[in-house]
């Protein structure tokens, strides 16, 4: 897929996973991609991707959110003005709730949550000056149905889409469109070594999270989901004339949401008497 239209891509995390395909497609189209890495040899490789200047790397972790301002200018003054933020950066954190720590709950949502914010903060000046733009938010299945053992991610992740769609409402006037792209399970290093584990300290939990971490083991390396194709999918997204809130991505992500939709409306409507007795007589 090729473009006649060009456009600056800024990716976060592009040295591995999603992020790097992302990076890879839009590349490949014809685009210029600012892509942050964590370390000098990775922005080295990043950049040996298009040895023509379309690839430019920076060096940012995006928890540090004072640096994403200065960051963000520099790269602009190089590669010039950001049409599409791709917040891709961030990590899944593996444990039961009771037996993981504030610590690791406030990383959690620094990398997830804080991190994209601070990034959407750096580019809407001038993409509500240019009255245009698109805000990708990378999130996840998990920011919409839930799994026992993840609920700092899947708490990350709800926290993402509710400010990507709140976002959309706020800045869709300037001609900037927002969007929650939500990926199921890909053959990506989420569930390996990007993956921080919480140990195990509590027995009762051993019947519910002994069987999930092992599963979630032995299925890494073997998703059913190909990056490359979601590097298209992000492609198509962004050429579209009318970019959806959010779009799920994978046969997987799609029928477990169905699912949830389907039990939302049954308990909905099996409480709706009580729902309804809240009011003024």
């Amino acid at each position: 897929m090729t473009t006649d239209s060009p456009k600056t891509f800024l990716i976060t995390g592009v040295s591995s996973g999603l992020g790097r395909a992302f990076a890879v497609a839009a590349l490949s189209a014809g685009h210029r991609v600012i892509g942050t890495v964590r370390k000098a040899e990775d922005a080295e490789r990043f950049v040996a991707l298009a040895p023509d200047g379309r690839a430019h790397a920076v060096l940012l972790d995006v928890t540090d959110l004072e640096a994403i301002p200065a960051a963000v200018a520099a790269a602009e003054r190089v590669m010039g003005p950001i049409d599409v933020l791709v917040n891709n950066a961030g990590y899944g954190q593996e444990g039961v709730i009771e037996e993981s720590s504030i610590d690791e709950l406030q990383r959690q949502f620094a990398a997830n949550v804080f991190g994209p914010v601070a990034m959407i903060k750096a580019v809407l000046p001038g993409m509500r000056a240019r009255r245009r733009g698109h805000i990708v938010n990378v999130t996840s299945m998990g920011g919409f149905i839930t799994m026992p053992g993840i609920g700092f991610y899947c708490g990350s992740k709800f926290a993402l889409e509710g400010l990507s769609e709140a976002l959309g409402k706020e800045v869709a006037g300037f001609g900037i469109r927002v969007t929650a792209l939500a990926p199921g399970q890909f053959r990506t290093d989420w569930a390996g070594r990007s993956m921080t584990r919480t140990p195990r300290s509590i027995a009762d939990y051993d019947a519910v999270m002994d069987p999930v971490r092992t599963a979630r083991q032995a299925k890494s390396g073997h998703q059913p989901g190909d990056p490359a194709r979601a590097g298209q999918a992000l492609l198509t997204l962004v050429e579209a004339d009318n970019p959806p809130a959010r779009l799920f991505l994978g046969e997987d992500a799609l029928a477990l949401v169905g699912q949830k939709l389907d039990a939302m409306k049954a308990e909905i409507a099996a409480w709706e008497t009580v729902s309804r007795s809240t009011g003024f007589a």
